[in-house]
């Protein structure tokens, strides 16, 4: 392959990308839903003020934010979506009142041309944008008004301590109270108004809402635009053509491959001596280790609280550890774990490709690990102070829980988690440089890992791009720069060229061929990926062009996923190609399933949700933690078990593994997290789409539905597959601590032990 081109094209992707992605996140905060300086009655009495809106925003941070229900669509699937919910509520009590007050009688008892008549005006009503941006004040009708004040004091008793909210804060997961004082209940109401506002309010000069028409809401006259179905049908257009380009050059280049006659005839890794810093790396997997369990099992938590609210198993365990508090740790954890294992892996072989051990190499490994547990520690105890009521709004921004999912933790830790990556940039570049200076065919592929290694540490930076009250349209913006291009983006790059680096290493790759191919790779993910970023923003505050980029573009993520089968493949037959090779068959059974679960997670389940009129009805709904889950776990998950094993493995390459535990590990890993998906998740997803497309999607979350019977059973369902997963990491776990205690090991092999593990 000619690498040059690649790099081009390498090139022209990232330039071209990143200007499109600047471009239209200028165009975001030009249009982003304005907040009013007032909000008044006809007679220019003052509903709310913006800060009570921008101090309403912080106090929706302070009880979890996206951790407690949804607000555009994006959070947790227990609680309502706070925006659908209210907007509901208030076009309900405005309707019911013209009944009243017209006919005599409520709004469902009215005949049907008189409801018609009705609501067509009450659409006017809502829709119309009476914002003037000369004056900053946004101007309500006293029916308006009325509602507004009538929806305000539900929400007060809800998220208050009212007793007669006690059943519907059970149904919905809350804590009582889950704000505490008046003021912060005010200013809390202030901003659901204006996210609800947002929703039905049409942009000057437009036809449709600042969120594009969502949610669905046939009484307010919310319904798909022509340019949700218009860039839907392209974008399907646009992946058969990119499946159709990439099944060609897969075919042109089926023949690229190395012969098994050429691979080593025994484990390369036999010779290798791990260097101090490289040994020092296993206390990183001793916690990554210890992270999974505790992430499984806040997410066992997390899944009960959603069939017995705050109790579990009898206990009243919500009263300390609520589900907003719970969800965030399983959340968070997995992150934290997952990042750990890469970064680990990514320390182990930076010396071991360039046989360059830097001075003080040790010590900044052992620096980093301290920072890192200073930052898991405290950010989940400033989330549990924050969460408890027990910070004002500004400490909790800074030490307690900023309220975004994915970065939920306070400022002060986002600030020191970024300096622990440019620590760790920092020593893989020490070790990496002898390596660089070398004029031989691997510095392409190192640069590729340089390259990557740059983009992590940078791209966490953008996370610090909003403050604490910035209009969320933008903060939005920035938090998907975090979730999708640093995590689901960078990171897979480098997981790309670490596992070239391993083949190579092992002599099952020539490293020309690695190059190319994760160049290859890199361009095609990051072709779609990068202004892909805004298929997360079709409905969250952006005008219409990010929608129709959105969709074109995130339909190409989806392209190279459809050859997984054939990575799956090639690993397995590198795994049976020499008889040495089988020592490591469990780390490339990991890489096997990460190809799977790409397909199946990031593929088929992303692209169900993925299209514009698709998601219009599921965002927000239980179709989304279904492709999180198989990709966030099923895909980075494994890969960071793949990785951490063969790390393990070869921190000590002489030790024969048993089979037995990791087999078990393996598989019931694999087979709980698709009963979980199967059993419970999705089926609960499909039955909610189904009542969004019916009803509208405040109803798809509303208690009322999610409270059926036959939806309680999906969600016990989940308690097998929640059982197999975690007894498979369990004996994941044991697995991990014999091959320090010597139950999982055989004994030695080839050469004498040198007792790195």
């Amino acid at each position: 392959m000619n690498t040059r081109r690649l790099w081009i094209v390498f090139a022209v992707v990232i330039v071209g990308s990143f200007a499109v992605l600047g471009y239209y996140g200028r165009e975001i905060y030009r249009e982003a839903p304005p907040i009013p300086d007032r909000v008044t009655g006809p007679q220019g009495e003052v509903v709310f003020t913006g800060q009570d809106i921008r101090d309403g925003q912080n106090v929706w941070q302070s009880t979890g934010g996206h951790e407690l229900g949804t607000v555009w669509g994006h959070g947790a699937y227990v609680a309502p979506d706070w925006s659908a919910d209210w907007l509901h509520r208030e076009a309900e009590h405005v309707l019911d009142g013209w009944a009243r007050r017209d006919f005599g009688r409520a709004a469902a008892d009215l005949d049907v041309e008189q409801r018609a008549a009705l609501t067509a005006r009450l659409q006017q009503e809502l829709r119309t944008n009476t914002f003037d941006p000369a004056t900053g004040e946004l101007r309500l009708s006293a029916d308006r008004v009325a509602a507004v004040r009538a929806v305000a004091a539900h929400y007060a008793a809800l998220f208050g301590d009212d007793p007669a909210q006690a059943g519907l804060r059970e149904a919905y997961a809350m804590r009582t109270p889950t704000v505490a004082g008046a003021g912060r209940l005010e200013q809390l109401t202030a901003f659901f108004f204006w996210t609800s506002w947002a929703c039905v309010t049409e942009r000057p000069g437009m036809d449709i809402t600042y969120t594009n028409n969502w949610p669905p809401d046939d009484l307010v006259g919310n319904r798909p635009t022509g340019a949700l179905i218009l860039w839907t049908g392209f974008s399907v257009i646009l992946l058969i053509a990119g499946i159709a380009a990439l099944a060609w050059y897969y075919a042109a280049h089926r023949d690229d491959g190395l012969d098994p006659q050429a691979m080593p005839a025994d484990d390369p890794l036999l010779a290798l001596e791990p260097t101090a810093s490289m040994k020092a790396t296993l206390k990183y997997f001793w916690v990554v280790t210890a992270l999974v369990l505790v992430q499984v099992l806040a997410g066992v938590v997390t899944a009960h609280y959603g069939v017995e609210g705050g109790g579990f198993y009898g206990l009243p365990l919500g009263d300390w550890a609520p589900y907003s508090l719970v969800r965030t740790w399983h959340v968070q954890l997995a992150i934290f774990w997952i990042a750990t294992s890469w970064l680990a892996t990514g320390l182990f072989i930076a010396p071991a490709v360039s046989g360059h051990e830097p001075r003080f190499q040790r010590l900044g490994v052992n620096v980093l690990f301290g920072a890192l547990l200073v930052v898991v520690a405290g950010s989940l105890a400033g989330q549990w102070f924050g969460i408890m009521q027990r910070l004002g709004l500004e400490a909790n921004f800074w030490f307690g829980h900023q309220g975004y999912e994915y970065v939920d933790l306070g400022r002060l830790w986002q600030i020191l988690l970024l300096v622990g990556l440019f620590l760790w940039l920092g020593l893989m570049v020490a070790a990496l440089r002898p390596a660089l200076r070398r004029a031989d065919e691997a510095r392409p592929l190192l640069a590729m890992l340089l390259i990557s290694c740059i983009a992590i540490a940078g791209f966490y930076g953008a996370g610090l791009m909003w403050g604490r009250q910035t209009n969320l349209a933008i903060a939005e913006y920035w938090r998907w720069w975090v979730v999708h291009l640093w995590v689901e983006g960078f990171f897979e790059v480098f997981a790309t060229v670490v596992i070239a680096f391993l083949f190579v290493r092992l002599g099952l790759l020539k490293v020309r061929l690695a190059t190319a191919a994760a160049l290859f790779s890199t361009n095609v993910f990051l072709a779609g990926g990068i202004i892909g970023t805004f298929h997360h923003l079709y409905f969250t505050g952006t005008p219409t062009a990010v929608l129709a980029l959105g969709a074109t573009f995130s339909a190409l993520e989806v392209v190279p996923l459809v050859l997984l089968g054939f990575e799956a493949y090639h690993n397995l037959t590198l795994s049976r190609a020499k008889p040495w090779i089988t020592a490591y068959k469990w780390p490339i059974y990991f890489f096997v399933a990460v190809a799977f679960w790409n397909l199946v997670g990031a593929g088929i389940f992303g692209f169900l949700i993925n299209p514009p009129i698709a998601l219009y009805y599921m965002q927000g709904l239980n179709t989304t933690p279904v492709h999180a889950h198989t990709a966030l776990f099923g895909v980075y998950g494994m890969l960071g078990i793949g990785l951490m094993l063969f790390v393990l493995k070869g921190l000590a390459a002489r030790r024969v593994w048993k089979d037995g535990v990791i087999r078990f590990a393996f598989w019931t890993i694999n087979i709980g997290l698709a009963a979980m998906v199967l059993l419970s998740v999705l089926p609960v997803g499909l039955m909610q789409t189904m009542a969004s497309v019916r009803d509208g999607l405040w109803y798809a979350r509303s208690a009322e539905f999610m409270q059926q019977d036959l939806l309680q059973t999906f969600r016990w369902l989940r308690v097998i597959g929640d059982t197999v997963f975690a007894v498979g990491t369990v004996a994941l776990a044991w697995f991990v601590v014999g091959l320090r205690t010597g139950w999982s090991v055989r004994g030695t092999a080839d050469l004498p032990d040198r007792g790195a593990v």
